[in-house]
């Protein structure tokens, strides 16, 4: 038998956040196999760096906006997502407040922050295999724009326990204070599409019809009561010039269904990602045991194989939007971001996609996630992947009829079915071949 050293053997690392509330330990990602700061990448922000140095693309400098305008149009990023955050939880707090909001704008793998007289234009995107990196465009007009990777300020609070323990992004919703400070003391909660309504944006400017419901945007919270926020002057607005000067951003509101997606889309992200470090954290352990055992290389233990499945099992719950807090009145946004975001996606012979709102008692008609065309699904390790597309085909023909996934009725699983067909046949064929998958194909 070899003798195992505890420096082969992966680690794990615990990350401190600002607040000072010490964190359960996260999956490690310094090291092997996952290499995160010193591995090469091909996200969007990454391609469009590479474009500049070759005189490929180039930015624009506005008097107004700094390098914004362009760097949106360079990325692919629909102005109509803007969102607006008050609540100081960013990179560059000491510029934001109550009166200068912090506008998010983004698109399906990429996000891009905006202050007022900001120092730097805030940038995230999701690489394939890599997960979320970080970047930071200096506002300064001058030639080549000054596009810079994070080296790791960014994890304080990006890389824990909200993020699902891998770099990522997160919505939060705060009590904030008269300037934009949380009331740390009562408590944040990072939200996701299953979050009830009650408890979402506290920190955020909302814009948007939503009935009856109630939300904590629009509001500063009163740490002297029982209920710090009084959610009914903020709800349903329409506009925020009764809050805020809007001249300044290029859009005039934060659009409520823009929010939704961001709070959904964030974390869909931050689950794939971790499904794939972890799964390449558990075959890496194998191998390095495998060696050192004297075992088959290509010898799976069974902690691994419950490791891989564990993350399949949490990645298909999200695709499939399960849990998802179901509204109680419709919503509707006030931008074109709608349309916008449903132009995006590709559509079956009937005219449907995945990226079609329902917005009357769920965010989208046919819950199956539009994330599932992307390049981190395809990019996944095969070993969860395929898991994953053998329970996914389960679900869609009815085999899997588990309470986790009651909110799909049959109409919905034959919807989805037909959609994948037709965009996304590479899929519809590992799902029409997999065990007990013949009802998926009638």
């Amino acid at each position: 038998m070899k003798l195992l050293t505890i420096a082969r053997l992966p680690i794990c690392i615990a990350f401190v956040l600002a607040s000072g509330s010490r964190l359960l330990a996260q999956l490690e990602f310094e090291n092997e196999p996952i290499n995160y700061h010193t591995t090469p990448t091909t996200d969007r922000i990454a391609r469009l760096i590479t474009a500049i140095d070759q005189g490929k693309a180039e930015l624009t400098w506005d008097e107004t906006h700094g390098w914004l305008p362009s760097i949106l149009t360079q990325l692919d990023v629909p102005r109509s997502s803007q969102t607006l955050v008050f609540s100081k939880t960013s990179l560059q707090l000491s510029r934001i407040s109550t009166h200068r909001p912090r506008a998010l704008y983004f698109n399906d793998d990429t996000y891009v922050g905006w202050v007022q007289r900001g120092d730097v234009v805030e940038l995230a995107a999701v690489d394939p295999v890599q997960g979320t990196i970080f970047y930071t465009l200096a506002q300064k007009d001058h030639q080549p724009p000054d596009i810079r990777r994070d080296k790791g300020n960014c994890l304080v609070c990006h890389a824990s326990t909200r993020t699902k323990g891998v770099p990522g992004l997160l919505v939060r919703s705060v009590f904030p204070s008269e300037d934009g400070q949380p009331h740390f003391g009562l408590g944040t909660l990072t939200t996701d599409h299953t979050t009830s309504f009650d408890e979402r944006f506290g920190g955020w400017y909302v814009t948007g019809k939503h009935g009856s419901m109630r939300h904590r945007g629009n509001a500063i919270a009163d740490d002297t009561k029982e209920d710090p926020i009084d959610p009914e002057p903020g709800a349903n607005l329409s506009s925020l010039d009764n809050l805020i000067r809007t001249q300044p951003y290029l859009e005039p509101g934060s659009d409520l269904i823009a929010l939704m997606v961001l709070e959904y889309q964030s974390q869909m992200h931050n689950v794939m990602t971790r499904a794939s470090y972890e799964t390449r954290r558990a075959l890496h352990y194998d191998t390095v045991m495998n060696e050192a055992l004297d075992r088959p290389a290509d010898y799976r233990s069974d902690v691994t194989e419950r490791r891989i499945k564990s993350e399949g099992d949490r990645l298909l719950s999200y695709l499939f939007y399960c849990n998802e807090f179901p509204l109680q009145s419709p919503v509707e946004g006030t931008s074109s971001f709608v349309d916008d975001f449903q132009k995006r996606g590709p559509r079956d012979r009937q005219g449907r996609s995945l990226r079609d709102f329902d917005l009357q008692t769920r965010l989208f008609r046919y819950p199956l996630s539009y994330l599932i065309y992307s390049e981190s699904f395809e990019a996944l390790p095969v070993a969860v992947r395929s898991y994953v597309e053998a329970r996914m085909a389960d679900v869609l023909s009815g085999k899997d009829q588990s309470a986790e996934f009651s909110h799909l009725s049959a109409t919905d699983r034959q919807a989805i079915s037909e959609i994948l067909r037709d965009t996304r046949p590479e899929l519809w064929q590992q799902l029409s071949v997999s065990p007990n998958a013949a009802a998926v194909t009638n």
